[in-house]
């Protein structure tokens, strides 16, 4: 594992630029790409989210973009300079329309939402009969290949994010997998191995040991990603992802190569 794609600043909800190009070197890398959420999206229930939890990226890229260009003098880290955008099918357009204004050195699309409703809060799912419960693991799989065959991100960020939740966990099976890896198989973008809740309440690596075997059935690539939001988490996830790595005997690949 030379470069981790995946981490987060204050131009989101991570930390300091400084402090995460700093832990990069700390664990060993080479590179680290700064890929800060953002939302691009008209729907009123979006702007409001965006109003709350401040992910204007869309309005501060420039100015990160200066930044990256200072840190990039003063460290042998190289410094790419990303987005992690929240993907649904219907705000497709604009995002595909920031995307090229933007240009970034590469994109990872997620998708955060089901039903309306981020998917990491369990509560607004726990009172829904299992049916609906398996609707909504659906349609989240769907918004997931509408994402990959849009073709406008290099990667796929935590593919089975459903997993994360306690109220939507163990619904995903092998007929979603399919599904996915038979649109990756297919597409440019790949999917990451993601750290983001390997050392906390998850305790597992996104994806699934069952869908990793999937892909790999259908020769789909993967790239890798700690999804670290403090420097910590940088040099703690880079050594399990390692592991993770050469246990499966996987060899990932850039951004830069899909």
């Amino acid at each position: 594992m030379r470069a981790d794609f995946h981490a987060h600043t204050t131009y989101s909800d991570g930390s300091f630029l400084d402090w995460m190009v700093g832990a990069a070197a700390d664990a060993g890398l080479s590179g680290i790409g700064l890929a800060d959420h953002c939302n691009v999206s008209d729907r009123p229930a979006m702007r409001a989210h965006k109003l709350r939890y401040g992910y204007n990226l869309d309005l501060t890229y420039e100015r990160r973009r200066e930044a990256i260009e200072t840190a990039r003098g003063e460290t042998d880290v190289e410094i790419y300079d990303a987005v992690e955008v929240d993907y649904h099918p219907t705000d497709q357009a604009d995002i595909a329309d920031f995307l090229a204004e933007a240009g970034f050195d590469y994109a990872i699309g997620s998708v955060h939402e089901v039903d309306g409703v981020n998917v990491h809060f369990p509560e607004p799912f726990r009172d829904r009969s299992g049916g609906e419960r398996r609707a909504a693991v659906d349609g989240y799989f769907e918004d997931l290949a509408a994402l990959v065959r849009s073709e406008l991100f290099e990667i796929a960020a935590h593919p089975d994010i459903v997993e994360r939740n306690e109220a939507l966990r163990g619904i995903a099976g092998e007929d979603h997998y399919r599904r996915l890896a038979a649109a990756f198989a297919d597409s440019r973008t790949v999917p990451e191995i993601n750290a983001g809740r390997v050392t906390a309440d998850y305790g597992r690596f996104h994806p699934c040991e069952a869908f990793l075997d999937v892909l790999a059935e259908y020769d789909v690539r993967v790239t890798v990603g700690t999804d670290a939001h403090a420097p910590q988490e940088v040099r703690d996830r880079v050594p399990l992802l390692r592991e993770q790595l050469a246990d499966r005997g996987l060899d990932p690949v850039s951004p830069f190569d899909v």
